[in-house]
């Protein structure tokens, strides 16, 4: 059992991977529902410290300003990516999450994926190709669990 961190850019394949994992019966988190991200994009701090006290088993899914401050909570953090075309091409064509297909918001995608991706590769344990089968990455991650 461990506490897991999925990070990455919009499009990257987080949302999807921990429907998989879900499906497979693990705790999982979205941090992009429920209000865990507050209006500034930043984790609601009480409520994760909360969560991560409680819950000594989940995969929590997010890219957040203060996500480094959760850092030793999480036994591994996970990078997921792909190549900025790919990033473009889902968040244009997905459903159920309208970021990124205003031109304000790919900008925003294309110059996160320039400054804000490098410091989660420095960050994280693993990182995982976001194009790979859906089947794969969850097993990558369930592998990480122990």
């Amino acid at each position: 059992m461990s506490r897991i961190l999925v990070t990455g850019m919009s499009g990257a394949g987080k949302s999807t991977l921990l429907e998989e994992l879900a499906r497979r019966g693990r705790r999982v988190l979205d941090t992009d529902h429920d209000g865990w991200t507050l209006a500034d994009g930043r984790w609601d701090e009480p409520r994760m410290t909360r969560l991560l006290d409680e819950e000594p088993d989940v995969v929590v899914s997010g890219t957040v300003e203060n996500q480094g401050a959760f850092r030793d909570r999480f036994a591994h953090v996970v990078l997921l990516s792909a190549p900025l075309d790919v990033l473009l091409a889902r968040v244009a064509a997905r459903t159920g999450n309208d970021y990124g297909k205003a031109p304000h918001e790919r900008a925003e995608i294309r110059r996160y994926t320039a400054e804000v991706e490098p410091l989660l590769r420095a960050s994280a344990d693993v990182e995982l190709d976001g194009r790979r089968p859906v089947a794969d990455l969850a097993d990558a991650v369930e592998a990480l669990r122990g």
